[in-house]
């Protein structure tokens, strides 16, 4: 049966600590030099193994570390962050869209219904109390709330309002930035990735077979080439509004959008 050496304790170690300092002492009263210093020596080896085991001692009376929970972001700070991203209005699919591909936790469809609604109540009750507010974009033609789009409050108007060619625009836009944020991204960020090759398969020369050859700098660069095509009509069409806007609306319709009944008075009234 083979031996098996019996494992080394602290309890051991400090009762070898104590012979050796014993027969140490001894030795220096002898004058026993040569014995002293093979003793002094097998003493420091002894003190440092005793140093070791305490160390391994603490390390398992340590606390194991507790993960650390992030709060949990409400819905509105999620979108916050998507429209942020992309810069312009946005539909709730994009905004799901672009929350999942660069952004932790989970945004659920059903949860963006009332939202428009929630901010736009928030705000009546107590006008301009949070520092931003979900809010519609607005059309140029009659500054209602445009169907499907949010956008923030801190953006400025003409961006907020959209006109004929702004859904192009703004798509484009989404696209630039988005191909921007992959750039920055390791190649493993495949949601991120899988989003930049639906963006691609809408402009023209950007796509491929399942993302073949797919750059965010390719997309980047042809998103912005049509979108120079456009961009121009598109800011004056929604300067003119964002005038009107000025012009027409309060505090609460310039960010949710003018109401029916407003906007027949003010069609009667011109």
């Amino acid at each position: 049966m083979p031996f098996v050496s019996e494992p080394i304790t602290i309890e051991m170690l400090e009762r070898r600590i104590d012979r050796l300092r014993g027969e140490l002492r001894r030795a220096a009263t002898t004058g026993d030099r040569m014995q002293a210093r093979a003793l002094r020596a097998e003493l420091r080896q002894a003190e440092h193994a005793w140093d070791d085991a305490l160390a391994d001692l603490e390390d398992q009376a340590r606390p194991a570390p507790q993960p650390v929970h992030k709060p949990m972001l409400s819905i509105r700070e999620q979108v916050h962050h998507a429209l942020t991203l992309l810069t312009v209005p946005a539909a709730p699919k994009l905004i799901i869209a672009v929350h999942d591909a660069f952004f932790p936790g989970e945004l659920v469809a059903a949860r963006l219904t009332s939202l428009r609604r929630d901010e736009e109540r928030s705000f009546r009750v107590q006008p301009f109390g949070r520092p931003y507010y979900l809010c519609p974009a607005l059309t140029a033609d009659l500054l209602s709330p445009a169907r499907g789009l949010l956008a923030l409050s801190t953006w400025p108007l003409r961006t907020r309002v959209v006109g004929p060619l702004s859904a192009r625009v703004d798509f484009l836009t989404g696209a630039i930035k988005v191909a921007q944020r992959v750039a920055q991204l390791p190649e493993d960020a495949h949601d991120a990735r899988r989003l930049l090759w639906r963006f691609a398969a809408s402009i023209p020369g950007a796509g491929g077979v399942g993302g073949a050859g797919i750059t965010p700098e390719t997309v980047a660069g042809l998103a912005q080439a049509e979108l120079d095509v456009h961009l121009e009509a598109d800011t004056a069409d929604r300067a003119a509004a964002a005038a009107r806007a000025e012009e027409r609306l309060d505090g609460s319709e310039a960010l949710f959008g003018a109401r029916l009944q407003r906007i027949r008075r003010t069609a009667g009234a011109t």
